[in-house]
């Protein structure tokens, strides 16, 4: 579309895909790439520490993953620059905090809605609840631990988490993150086929996965969205 800006904090080195997993952190991005692309995969960008990488994916087509950074101003930035480079289609693959006392660590959350209580989704005139379909979703909720509503917001250490965690779960909320809802509301202004899946990292009492199961979980996440993209 003439009026999408060009790439600024994305500078690619390589062909970039028509559709991408998005994790934040570009750690993530590297092992995903060794783990779900071919031995033809190259580095798309590594532009602003925001780590890309494309190869051949499981069905013999290319296949873009790129990090987004942390927080939801990150992440539109990025997928604003990927759709403007021409991605169509994009699922999140990361780490959340539990808010359902019944969601355990390492569940996989596979999001059906998301609830945007962060300021992209608000300056993007699409704050509150909206629901996620399509093929994608579909797929994902086949694959993970369980499947409904995130939210996403803007702090990690936020002020009062305790009230803001009550009144999500009352909401039906599962997790809490910072980059799901407002992905998804870039996503749906560029007429983006989305999803989303995320791994629990933190459960709702606050204990916390050891650094090498988080490497596991943003494992099964990355194989759980390629699996989506991939699958036909």
């Amino acid at each position: 579309m003439p009026d999408e800006p060009q790439p600024i904090h994305l500078r690619p080195v390589a062909a970039l895909a028509d559709r991408v997993l998005l994790p934040g952190d570009p750690g993530r991005a590297l092992a995903l790439a060794q783990v779900v692309l071919g031995d033809d995969r190259k580095m798309f960008n590594h532009h602003r520490g925001l780590w890309g990488y494309t190869g051949t994916a499981a069905d013999g087509a290319l296949l873009t993953i790129q990090s987004t950074g942390m927080g939801g101003a990150s992440a539109a930035i990025v997928l604003e620059e990927l759709a403007a480079l021409g991605v169509r289609t994009a699922v999140r693959v990361g780490t959340a905090r539990a808010v359902a006392g019944a969601v355990a660590l390492g569940d996989l959350v596979a999001a059906t809605a998301v609830h945007g209580a962060d300021g992209v989704s608000r300056a993007l005139g699409v704050p509150g609840r909206r629901g996620l379909d399509g093929p994608l979703t579909a797929h994902l909720v086949a694959v993970a631990t369980r499947a409904g509503l995130v939210v996403s917001t803007d702090l990690f250490y936020a002020v009062d988490a305790e009230s803001d965690g009550t009144a999500w779960t009352e909401d039906g909320a599962l997790a809490v993150d910072l980059e799901t809802a407002p992905l998804a509301a870039v996503a749906a202004r560029h007429g983006v086929a989305f999803g989303a899946i995320v791994a629990m990292v933190a459960d709702a009492h606050g204990q916390r996965l050891d650094d090498e199961a988080v490497a596991a979980a943003g494992e099964a996440v990355g194989v759980a969205g390629a699996g989506a993209l991939t699958a036909g």
